[in-house]
């Protein structure tokens, strides 16, 4: 904890114990406690097991706490005195879970991980997981995926790995709520320690919309979408790594391109030297480097010296593209100048109008129907619950009228 000093964390300390004590416990748990801003605390409950934090306090103090438990529950005496444990360096863990964070900050989401690869390639990162790629997350468990553990010398340092580990976890077929995890530990605020438990509400009043592009985070995405349209429009022209049609050399070296992103439209010069490419956006230029592997799920990206990490999750024939970028997926439609000046001539579909139905917001089981056709319902009337992931929902009716 960034607001605790060592007294007030020696205190709560021998409070646990003290609690232990009186009610003869004797296995690993977890006493838990609320801290006031004046640092007065105060016992919240006793979970009589590992905390699901248990790693951060591995990692901290190179105890394996699951070991010593069954050592325990064996009858074997404890192998360390308080004194013996060290608190070294810092450790973070992100509850990494199947919810739509843009959603009320994380509704939950079933489906089957169609694609799932953990960052364990990268040094002191650990992943706790009891699920692998092709598994279900279903309405009847708790949605958690994974707690994702990163390990530095300091705060900042963990802090720094987690960025990376989370911009390089591979997770596809339900939502997830990495971009909000990922926003949350380089907000300012959180990067001070400035926290509370109202911490949400208050950085996002209204609801968590993603990240928020820079301008010049906004070119860099343009420049590593429109990069890799032309990495690929070059792909599609070899096979096995020799031009398709010999005879017919592709000496073409620039590409003119239309780029929509969010409500804007623009146009975006790309040209290609070797293995780079250099971007013409907004009047400035970008140079992109990158292997190029478009196989891969994890794309390094190096743009003007900057590295970024980037995921391509969806792209179609129409130019539509999803891009995970800075931990926000952006949705981009990328044209030829000839194939946007002509796309004026495709209608787009009009929305759906919901305003007259009530649609669950996630799955799960129907419990209770508090209406039948023919009610006449008032606007936030209860229609039904739905019950999901170990909680009850109330459905309400949006406007009055008759069902």
């Amino acid at each position: 904890s960034t607001f605790l000093d060592p007294e007030t964390r020696r205190a709560m300390g021998e409070q646990a114990v003290a609690l232990a004590k009186a009610v003869k416990y004797s296995s690993a748990g977890t006493v838990e406690f609320l801290v006031d801003s004046s640092k007065n605390f105060y016992f919240l409950e006793m979970n009589t097991r590992l905390q699901v934090e248990h790693p951060v306090t591995e990692c901290i103090t190179g105890l394996d706490l699951v070991q010593e438990m069954i050592r325990v529950a064996k009858g074997y005496p404890l192998r360390h005195k308080q004194a013996d444990i060290p608190i070294n360096g810092w450790a973070v863990e992100c509850r990494v879970y199947a919810e739509d964070p843009y959603k009320s900050f994380g509704l939950p989401s079933i489906g089957k991980l169609s694609q799932y690869q953990e960052p364990l390639h990268m040094p002191s990162v650990r992943v706790d997981s009891g699920i692998q790629q092709g598994s279900d997350i279903s309405i009847y468990y708790d949605p958690m995926i994974s707690k994702l553990i990163t390990y530095g010398s300091n705060r900042a340092e963990a802090l720094k790995r987690m960025e990376e580990a989370l911009d390089n976890y591979v997770i596809r077929g339900v939502a997830h709520n990495i971009s909000l995890l990922r926003e949350v530990i380089i907000h300012p605020r959180f990067v001070q320690g400035d926290i509370s438990t109202k911490f949400l509400p208050e950085v996002y009043p209204d609801g968590f919309k993603g990240h928020k592009l820079t301008d010049l985070e906004r070119r860099q995405l343009l420049a590593t979408a429109t990069s890799l349209y032309v990495a690929e429009q070059l792909r599609s022209q070899r096979f096995l790594g020799t031009a398709r049609i010999p005879i017919a050399k592709s000496k073409r070296s620039s590409w003119e391109l239309s780029v929509r992103l969010g409500d804007g439209i623009y146009p975006v010069a790309v040209s290609k030297d070797g293995t780079s490419f250099t971007v013409e956006v907004d009047g400035m230029k970008l140079n992109v480097t990158s292997e190029w592997n478009l196989a891969s799920p994890v794309l390094s990206v190096t743009i003007d010296g900057a590295q970024r990490t980037i995921q391509r999750l969806s792209r179609d024939a129409s130019g539509d593209t999803s891009i995970q970028f800075l931990g926000t997926v952006y949705k981009l439609q990328i044209l030829t100048k000839v194939a946007a000046e002509l796309s004026k001539y495709m209608p787009e579909k009009a929305a759906e109008d919901t305003s007259s139905i009530l649609r669950s917001p996630m799955p799960g089981a129907v419990v209770a129907v508090s209406v039948k056709p023919g009610d006449v319902v008032s606007e936030g009337q209860e229609i039904c619950v739905i019950e999901a992931m170990k909680m009850q929902n109330s459905m309400i009716a949006a406007k009055t009228g008759k069902v």
